[in-house]
């Protein structure tokens, strides 16, 4: 096999593998909240709130997301997962955050494995993906939960 061959194949098995480890199915459940739980948490009126963090476009985010949330842009981005860094390095490690994006299916979405790994490397112990499984529009709009819009 020659040089440019061998280096094709080595390119393409890397990216494979770095592709499949940002996928959100490989974030552990005891990590994940659903989207019915989150819900429940937000309307009663004695749960501790989480801080709401969308990891996702700025696009899906003006279009709709979750009150309350803030937006720090797609955790596949280094950039992004610095700003998320910057936002939750002086909390209170049990601090009970969740992270949240839609913009796909949640075995295809390359923004949340990111953003988790991240906060539970950071020490966050009560951080939690919300899981979503086909779309934030699907599985949070028209399910008639909370929305705003815009910034």
């Amino acid at each position: 096999m020659n040089a440019t061959r061998r280096f094709l194949i080595l390119s393409l098995v890397s990216f494979a593998i770095s592709a499949f480890a940002f996928q959100a199915s490989q974030i552990a459940t005891s990590h994940t909240i659903t989207t019915d739980d989150l819900v429940k948490i937000l309307q009663s009126p004695k749960a501790d709130k989480p801080l709401l963090i969308h990891v996702g476009s700025h696009v899906l985010y003006t279009q709709a997301h979750i009150p309350n949330s803030e937006y720090i842009g797609p955790a596949s981005d280094p950039s992004a997962l610095q700003r998320l860094r910057t936002r939750v390095d002086s909390l209170p490690r049990n601090k009970f955050i969740v992270l949240y994006c839609g913009c796909c299916p949640w075995t295809h979405c390359p923004n949340m494995k990111p953003a988790d790994d991240l906060l539970h490397s950071m020490g966050f112990t009560n951080a939690k993906s919300l899981y979503i499984p086909n779309n934030f529009g699907t599985d949070w709009v028209q399910k008639g939960y909370p929305v705003a819009k815009g910034e």
